[in-house]
């Protein structure tokens, strides 16, 4: 069924929204213009839409009871966490036909086992609650990026999202042990008990991770958590060229193979971006350098002086051979938070700066350094006046990368006029590469229609067929994700 199928009359849709507010009550229905407008466009304020309504059921048995009425009356729906994804994926279109299902009033922690190290959370608990629950009980969350503050665990499932310790302890797919989600048909699929071993077919749970909401609405997890950490260093360098840090990566993978959880790269485009957008913020080093790592390792409470003597060797030996040129190691945790603040900063700076096209993008991780030394000057000479600079999880092969717009540009217009031809040169470099197009934002609807065109067609196939079998109303997150089949939408 198409999207324009699903277009409502309004008659239908003042009786879909009757029966909405019977079902979940004025609290958990709404039609207020103004209580929906601020969800109706992203975090990066590239996508904006109209919905019908904003859901906001209190429970899974109300998700399950919602979903089904949506189905019964050709209502798609538009899931919704924290609404801090980066690829479209919880916006609706501009029809006004579809009806955003909001999670975030589903935040309890259902059941906290020490012992075993697992925590059952609902869809809508903030990633920072997470981690402050698990930190009562002297355990951790090994997943953390910058919008923790807003982003959810539906949502972070949903998108199969990365972070800053992908290196060590991989994504949120490695994370979930268990799942609780509502299918299109108003089924709830129960699958939270964690199993170590089960090989009872396939693995659905993990067909539904990374799913962006078309096959099925995340409403509880079972994750893994870890032993808190007794202490952390972190450092931050400089260097004078990519591939050093590249090299000091690896000389940390063989001297700290357990203790390294993290390896950011930020150019001195991006430093000076942050300072000039935080003005209390200070450099790390005196002098300013083409490239630094930020560089983070764990100990336990009874080792954290000898973990720290060991990054300091290490830093010591790279700079007597010329890897390094400067380098400084947080004296406490408010130090390593300042110097994480730079790194998480990045992206507002960069967005304060004028139009730019932000690309998630992943090669092999020992090609990487090749890429950006190759990517960037071809980007700026196809596009004279653009910026390129990349950043982020060199360790994990991910690096964001932005092309700002010549100076002037005015925004939106660029964007539209220029910013997608932008994209697609980055695309198709990245594929040449052997890389993909989304490491850890999603493909939402951004990227939707690049996935087609650049994807391979048997994996793109297989998408659709599965989203035609799990939702054949195509009510679920239409137009997101799944690239469109020939003969017209398939989601």
């Amino acid at each position: 069924m198409t999207t324009h199928e699903l277009t409502l009359s309004e008659q239908s849709a003042t009786r879909f929204c009757a029966a909405a507010r019977e079902l979940l009550g004025d609290r958990g229905f709404t039609s207020d213009v103004d209580l929906i407008e601020p969800w109706l466009t992203d975090w990066r304020g590239r996508f904006s839409g109209k919905a019908l309504g904003l859901a906001s059921p209190a429970n899974t048995e109300q998700v399950a009871a919602f979903v089904d009425l949506c189905r019964q009356h050709h209502v798609p729906i538009v899931p919704q966490g924290g609404n801090s994804g980066m690829s479209g994926g919880a916006t609706p279109d501009k029809t006004g036909s579809s009806v955003l299902l909001s999670l975030r009033r589903m935040d309890r922690i259902r059941a906290f086992d020490t012992d075993a190290r697992q925590i059952v959370c609902e869809a809508g608990v903030i990633l920072q609650n997470l981690h402050d629950a698990a930190e009562r009980e002297d355990l951790r969350f090994p997943l953390t990026l910058g919008g923790k503050g807003s982003a959810t665990v539906g949502g972070l499932i949903s998108t199969n999202a990365g972070g800053t310790q992908v290196l060590r302890h991989g994504t949120m797919r490695a994370q979930v042990l268990g799942i609780e989600a509502v299918l299109a048909d108003g089924q709830i699929f129960d699958a939270l008990t964690s199993l170590k071993k089960d090989n009872r077919g396939f693995d659905l749970k993990q067909l539904l991770i990374g799913s962006e909401g078309t096959l099925g609405i995340v409403t509880a997890a079972t994750l893994r958590l870890l032993p808190a950490i007794g202490d952390r260093i972190v450092a931050w360098v400089g260097l004078s060229h990519i591939a050093k840090a590249r090299s000091l990566l690896m000389q940390f993978e063989d001297a700290l193979p357990q203790e390294l959880e993290g390896f950011e790269v930020v150019p001195a485009h991006c430093l000076s971006s942050v300072l000039d957008h935080m003005p209390d913020a200070r450099a790390p080093l005196s002098d300013a350098h083409p490239w630094n790592a930020l560089i983070e390792c764990v100990a336990p409470a009874s080792g954290a002086q000898e973990v720290r003597d060991r990054v300091e060797n290490q830093l010591t030996q790279a700079m007597e051979t010329g890897l390094v040129d400067d380098a400084i190691i947080a004296a406490n945790d408010t130090q390593a938070e300042h110097l994480w603040l730079l790194r998480d900063s990045i992206a507002p700076a960069e967005r304060a700066i004028g139009p730019a096209m932000q690309h998630d993008i992943s090669v092999p991780v020992a090609a990487m350094p090749e890429f950006i030394e190759a990517a960037i000057p071809s980007v700026e000479a196809q596009f004279p006046g653009t910026t390129g600079v990349a950043f982020g999880h060199l360790g994990d092969g991910n690096v964001h990368f932005h092309v700002l717009a010549p100076r002037g540009a005015k925004p939106g217009q660029w964007e539209d006029e220029t910013g997608k031809s932008v994209s697609r040169f980055v695309h198709d470099l990245v594929v040449q590469w052997g890389g993909s197009i989304s490491a850890e934002h999603g493909i939402g609807q951004m990227k939707r229609d690049e996935l087609g065109r650049l994807g391979d067609p048997v994996a793109v196939s297989l998408m659709q067929t599965i989203k035609n079998a799990l939702d054949p109303s195509g009510i679920l997150n239409p137009g997101k994700l799944v690239p469109l089949a020939p003969d017209g939408p398939s989601a």
